[in-house]
């Protein structure tokens, strides 16, 4: 028996990937704006590639058809397959794309974006009202509030998407997935 492989996507660098966009929000005031579309292409081809990853694994794992004691047929236990195996069950594996493509487009992008840019919209309104310094300045005040934020919002956003996709979307298709780690 050897180690679980990592998760490319969730466990390896690839995973800052996913961070692009906050980035791209906190470096708006300095940036030209097609700068902060593409830190938004960036994290949302991670969000795809990741959905994708999600769902070949799911496609990789036969159903084994007696459950263990205390598991009931609705959610049978895995067993990995080899990769050229075709899915048992495609439900299955939309389910994983769905769940993760949804997952990750609210907690590493919609979410994190619209509150770094609000963040930093309203620092930079607020020194420029309260402060005397030059707009270079309190351009890259904005922007170091912003990056400071990034690690501070990530667990409450993660955490209130697996609330609302509890209590919605995965409601729709009977279990409550494990929902994805950060990022």
């Amino acid at each position: 028996m050897g180690q679980e492989e990592p998760d490319l996507y969730r466990d390896t660098w690839v995973r800052y990937l996913g961070y692009a966009n906050e980035v791209g929000e906190s470096f708006r005031p300095l940036v030209p704006v097609p700068v902060v579309w593409a830190s938004y292409g960036v994290a949302t081809a991670y969000v795809t590639a990741d959905a994708i990853d999600k769902g070949r694994k799911a496609a990789t794992v036969s159903v084994t058809p007696s459950p263990a004691p205390g598991r009931s047929l609705l959610t049978p236990p895995l067993t990995p397959v080899s990769p050229q195996a075709h899915a048992q069950d495609p439900a299955r594996v939309g389910v994983a794309v769905v769940d993760t493509f949804v997952w990750q487009s609210l907690a590493s992008v919609a979410i994190p974006g619209f509150t770094i840019n609000r963040l930093c919209a309203a620092s930079l309104a607020l020194l420029g009202t309260l402060t005397r310094w030059p707009l270079p300045v309190r351009r890259w005040a904005t922007t170091a509030l912003g990056l400071a934020a990034i690690p501070l919002i990530i667990t409450p956003i993660d955490r209130t998407v697996d609330f609302l996709m509890d209590s919605s979307l995965r409601k729709l298709y009977g279990t409550p997935g494990e929902p994805p780690t950060s990022h």
